[in-house]
Formats: C-alpha cells, structure tokens, sequence
C-alpha cells in the first residue's frame, strides 16, 4: 500500500467477563443521569437487570426493538424517550437494539451506551440504517457512535449457538469488506485480519454449545475488531445486497450476511489480490472464498437466499434496487453480474 489515510475514531471500551456491573459507573462516566434502557422482548432479562445496575438513574425500559429499526418503532422510541425525560439510553442486546440506540442518537440526540450481546460489531461503526416503506436508508454519522462500549463475555453466554455463528459471520464481512475498501489502511487490514482469524476460531467451539468463556471472550474480541475496521472504511457491495434484501424482504440481518458472504467474496476478492491473501491467512487456508464458504457450511448457518424465503421471482428487483445507489467497490457490477450473483446465492451453489 503506496499510501493511505486512517482517522480513528472515539470510542471507550470496557472489556471483561463481570464488566456489566459497571454500567453505573460508565453511564455516569459519560454524563447520563435518567436513562431508557433499550432492547427487544427476548432480552427482558437483561434489560431488568441493566436496570437494577441502574438504580433511580433508569427512567423506563423500551423493549420494542425490531430488526432493521422500521421508522415507526424509532418514531415510538423517542416519544416514550421524550415522556420520560430521558437524557440518554443503554442498548442491551444485539444488532438491533444498537441500531435502535444509533437512531434516537440521530433524531433525539440521545447518547447511549451499549452492552452487546452477539457478534456482530455493529456497536464500533458511525454506519446507521433505518427501514421505511420497504427501504432501509443507511448513513454515516459520528453521533450515532456509543459514548462506552461494554464487552462482557458472560452476556454472550445465553446466545444461542445459531445466533453466535450468523452474528459472527456478520461481523467477518465487516471485515472482508474492509480489506478492499478503497479507504482502507494498514491499522485497518491488521484489525481486519486479526478480527477474522479469532472470529473463525472461536465461531466452532461456540457453535457445539459448549459452555467456553475464553471462546466468548475471543469472539467479542473479534467483533469489537472487525466492527472496527468497518467504522473506518467504506462499506461495499456485500453491504449494499445486505441492506437491500433486509429493506426490500424484511430476511433475518445476520442470516442474510452469512449467505451472501462467500459469493460477494467469490465475486470481489480476485480483484482484491491484497484482501484475498489475507482473508486466507486469516482462515489458515491457501483459497479464500472455498475457506468462507467452508466456514459457513460447517457452522450451520444458511446457505441459500432460497432458505431464507426468498423467490428466485425477486432477484432482478434485487438487483436493480442494488444498482439506483451502488457503493464503491473494487470491481464494477452491472445488472447482469449481480443477477448471476444472485442467483447464485438463492440456489447455494458453492461459491
């Protein structure tokens, strides 16, 4: 790499199994004093037990986060938010309760602080998206970005082993797209790479279910690096199809990335000799895309755009929505290489 430019961006994080208990202390850290907490209806027990950690500061609990944060759930969110005095959040779960926090930080000017439950990373990049009329609008903005990050690897004990190994995967896109990002960086490409390798290999020991907190604890590791990466490179076309099919289907976040994973891979990476060499090195292998696809396979996750109810009906739409506002990426695709694509990952055809 002849040259580059690479701007870090704010961030505290909090790093240990028990570390939950001091949300207290990092809310106060930050200036909070009446927070709503945040989640969705399966994370109940922990948004009561961010609560209690709490005390008088939390004013309410909301519990109503959705997948792709529709506009109507974000609209209701800052109406409580605002009946309730609140002066910032704690996002205690997943993608989408993160992505809930990073949209009140947008229209309300909330702070949050976040307490990640999955894999994915979300919680280390500015990038937000909200889904109105079957289109999820995505965007950069340092205001979206948690004032504290609280990786507690005993959080992640309860996640169940599909969700680990999709979440996970999501998160090794992040940083596969970030290696052949026209803005990335050697900082970036060494997160990257590093993300990756202990993503992959923590990934099949959580996924036999097995009780292993050092694997947890290299898994978040992992997120919180490739989240990293992303949050300071450009998203590309793996990102746009995600966002696309998300908006478009509605089809489960995390799912959708761990499909299209290797065939955007299989797609991007010989124009990306640089990237490809070190997503191999990553997965301990001599071919990048074989390695992704076995990666996938072998965790359980989905496969096939057609597993996850998708018509094969509905990929040119896909892919001409794709087109209307592409995202740079290392090699051009036109309405043809994406519906080749496409149907590639609809049918599972290894990539």
């Amino acid at each position: 790499m002849s040259a580059a430019v690479y701007e870090t961006l704010p961030a505290r994080v909090v790093f240990g199994a028990g570390s939950v208990a001091r949300l207290a202390e990092e809310t106060n850290h930050v200036g909070l004093r009446r927070i709503l907490v945040l989640s969705t209806p399966t994370q109940h027990d922990l948004a009561r037990r961010a609560t209690a950690i709490l005390g008088d500061r939390a004013v309410g609990v909301y519990e109503r986060a959705r997948m792709h944060v529709p506009l109507a759930t974000v609209i209701d969110a800052v109406e409580v938010a605002t009946e309730l005095g609140a002066d910032g959040c704690v996002a205690a779960g997943g993608g989408s309760t993160i992505g809930l926090a990073k949209a009140l930080s947008l229209r309300a000017g909330l702070p949050y602080v976040a307490l990640p439950t999955t894999y994915a990373g979300s919680e280390m990049t500015p990038v937000w998206g909200i889904t109105e009329d079957s289109r999820k609008r995505t965007g950069r903005d340092r205001s979206v970005l948690p004032r504290a990050v609280i990786y507690d690897p005993e959080l992640t004990a309860t996640v169940p082993a599909a969700v680990a190994a999709t979440s996970g995967l999501n998160a090794i896109a992040h940083a596969v797209e970030a290696l052949y990002a026209p803005d990335s960086s050697p900082p970036v490409a060494a997160m990257a790479e590093r993300g990756i390798r202990d993503l992959a290999e923590a990934l099949p020991v959580l996924r036999t279910g097995a009780s292993d907190g050092a694997a947890r604890a290299t898994a978040l590791e992992g997120a919180w690096l490739c989240g990293a990466c992303l949050g300071a490179t450009t998203m590309g076309l793996h990102h746009k199809l995600c966002h696309v099919l998300g908006g478009m289907l509605d089809l489960p976040h995390a799912e959708t990335h761990a499909v299209m994973l290797p065939h955007v891979a299989a797609f991007n990476l010989p124009a990306a000799p640089h990237a490809a060499a070190a997503v191999a090195r990553a997965l301990d292998a001599p071919v990048a895309v074989a390695a992704l696809h076995k990666l996938v396979t072998e965790l359980g996750a989905p496969t096939s755009l057609a597993e996850l109810g998708v018509s094969r009906a509905q990929l040119r739409a896909i892919a001409e929505e794709t087109l209307t506002a592409p995202y740079a990426n290392p090699r051009p695709a036109d309405l043809r290489d994406l519906t080749d694509l496409l149907e590639a990952a609809w049918s599972g055809t290894p990539a």
